[in-house]
């Protein structure tokens, strides 16, 4: 957790949790010149949230996430949202999360599965529909993390993490939500963010269930294709959270 000496602990400080829980890829001390100046400068609370699935904590770390352990990533991410919550870093209203690819993944499943823990959600080139990930461009590579939708897999527990298909229909509340894709991403499929948007639209109508969307068309899996362009993506993600957390986004959208 980096924040400015002097943290005052009475909930209100708009705060970003940022996660990937993949691939035993992990997530370490370095310097983050677009967290310092978007976030941090402004008075803003950054979190990265070591979870299971990463490698934090070598190779069984991630291999405790695997497959039908799956929902240990998400619910190590909830769990240090909570924390934060209780120690009164921040309240569900000044809590962001942000991830993208795999960490897309994990968003996702915080918007359908932890929707009161957070007022703000960016969800990035994400993977969404678990259940035909493996027959759009990279998704059959990944099977070994995630699990085999054509099999008993699907039924078993890979239902359980497709936002895509949690949608809670009854819901009259979601958070603010943003999600970013490319035209051109090789890796994960537009189709995910696409297919989430739309149905959002079509079974949130009437309700408060504000989402936002911006896809790039040039860039690859990161979404854009030159530095201009990845400002003005991180510039997006940022000012969207900001701007939430702190009751300034529009309300017609």
């Amino acid at each position: 957790m980096i924040a400015k000496k002097g943290l005052v602990l009475d909930g209100t400080t708009p705060t970003l949790l940022y996660g990937y829980g993949g691939f035993e890829i992990s997530l370490g001390p370095r310097y983050a010149a677009t967290v310092g100046i978007s976030w941090l400068e402004k008075g803003g609370v950054y979190v990265e949230a070591n979870i299971r699935g990463g490698g934090e904590y070598g190779p069984s770390w991630h291999q405790d996430a695997l497959k039908e352990n799956r929902n240990l990533c998400y619910e190590d991410f909830i769990a240090v949202g909570e924390d934060l919550v209780e120690r009164k870093v921040c309240s569900p209203k000044t809590l962001a999360c942000r991830g993208g690819s795999n960490g897309g993944l994990l968003t996702g499943n915080m918007l359908v599965q932890a929707p009161d823990l957070f007022n703000a959600i960016h969800i990035a080139v994400p993977l969404l529909d678990m259940q035909r990930y493996h027959k759009l461009l990279a998704g059959a590579s990944w099977m070994a993390e995630y699990g085999n939708p054509d099999t008993d897999d699907w039924k078993n527990f890979l239902h359980k993490y497709s936002p895509y298909h949690n949608i809670d229909e009854s819901r009259e509340k979601y958070p603010n939500v943003l999600l970013t894709t490319s035209t051109r991403d090789d890796r994960v499929h537009p189709a995910h963010a696409r297919k989430m948007v739309k149905k959002m639209f079509d079974k949130g109508e009437g309700k408060d269930w504000p989402v936002f969307y911006y896809e790039n068309i040039e860039g690859g899996h990161g979404g854009a294709a030159d530095s201009r362009q990845q400002a003005f993506m991180t510039a997006l993600s940022y000012d969207f959270m900001w701007r939430a957390l702190t009751d300034s986004l529009p309300k017609d959208n």
